[in-house]
């Protein structure tokens, strides 16, 4: 094996501003995704059950393709009486029903869905999905396996152990007490200005944080998301909720890499211009409208798959006539937890490093907060 020799790339004086390349929107429309759908149908069941296809963009490139430079969209495809072998890997999951329903068993738990319900799986928890109904089940499926593959990271297991198992592994290591396992220092403080030393002993045994499967049911969802359409036409925030999992804290996600909203926009609703450099898809599953992003205007309708909002990209949505409900990714949890979330909500004043200073406000009042 040759060894192989690193180099130095002498960067001296050189500006490390560089012009934003942006990935251009890109929409899947409806028709195109039902075909999709059918197309998987058809296909020879698959030895581990998975009829799956990526929503690549077009300048996506091996290793990691996905409908953003971090984030894969998958469509997800099961016949009535399927079900997938058991799977697990080190990536995490936002699952969002198109058609059909059926289950999922995901960290022991049975999670029951229909159509526009959303579900996490948490990283490295085997899972197998189960169509039960008399229907296709179609599924978008939301993952940071991009990411993880740019890094050469991502691990699959076709043949995980059930969840049982492992639990009884863990069990049995986590009763032995090794006295060679600890640091008699701890981790202490090293001087006034808050810098701290922590012992290897510390560092391969971080303080564990339960990551569970949760499931936000589309009927219960919409009840309280309706609510919201007596804000009024001159509320100039954005009427949606977050799936929330407390595990992720302060980053406010729905997995740790991403949040997921479900926003209602009431007809002829138009959004302020706004950018951040999170990228957002949305899925519009009713309704009708357009999205200008950096001056284009791209139309869109119920059933449509789009990357609306590429990374700092000067972006704001409109709804026609109708009702819109939409389904909105980004990848924002990840990037507050690495302190680079740029957001400007309004384009006239400055922008925010979200997480690590003070962010934005609303002109919603108390009363109608309380509503």
């Amino acid at each position: 094996m040759t060894e192989l020799k690193g180099q130095f790339a002498d960067q001296t004086g050189k500006s490390l501003e560089k012009p934003f390349d942006f990935w251009e929107p890109v929409i899947f429309t409806k028709e195109d995704i039902d075909a999709e759908i059918e197309r998987l149908a058809d296909l020879p069941a698959p030895d581990n059950g998975r009829r799956s296809s990526i929503f690549a963009h077009p300048r996506s490139e091996e290793p990691g393709l996905g409908l953003a430079p971090g984030i894969r969209v998958a469509l997800d495809v099961l016949k009535p009486g399927e079900q997938t072998k058991l799977f697990r890997h080190n990536g995490t999951e936002i699952n969002f029903c198109i058609r059909g329903g059926g289950y999922t068993e995901v960290a022991g738990k049975k999670v029951e869905f229909g159509q526009h319900h959303v579900w996490n799986h948490p990283s490295f928890t085997a899972y197998r999905h189960v169509n039960d109904t008399d229907d296709l089940q179609a599924r978008l499926t939301y993952s940071n396996v991009p990411l993880l593959e740019k890094l050469r990271v991502h691990m699959a297991d076709e043949d995980p152990p059930v969840l049982a198992e492992v639990e009884a592994d863990r069990g049995e290591e986590e009763g032995r007490e090794d006295p060679r396992r600890k640091s008699p220092y701890g981790t202490f403080q090293l001087n006034e200005d808050g810098a701290w030393l922590m012992p290897y002993e510390v560092l391969i045994n971080p303080d564990s944080v339960e990551s569970k499967a949760l499931h936000w049911p589309w009927e219960q969802v919409k009840e309280h998301l309706d609510k919201l359409e007596a804000l009024g036409k001159d509320y100039v925030g954005r009427r949606l909720y977050m799936m929330y999992n407390p595990m992720t804290g302060r980053t406010n996600g729905c997995t740790p890499s991403f949040f997921a909203t479900i926003t209602i926009r009431p007809p002829k609703i138009v959004d302020r211009p706004h950018r951040h450099t999170s990228a957002a898809i949305n899925y519009y599953f009713a309704g009708s409208g357009r999205s200008t992003v950096e001056g284009e205007v791209h139309e869109w309708k119920a059933g449509d798959l789009m990357l609306s909002a590429p990374g700092w990209a000067v972006h704001n949505h409109a709804s026609y006539d109708d009702y819109v409900y939409e389904l909105t990714v980004q990848d924002q949890p990840l990037h507050i937890y690495m302190e680079s979330l740029i957001w400007q909500e309004d384009l006239k004043l400055p922008a925010a490093l979200l997480g690590s200073e003070v962010g934005f406000g609303t002109n919603r009042t108390a009363s109608t907060a309380a509503e």
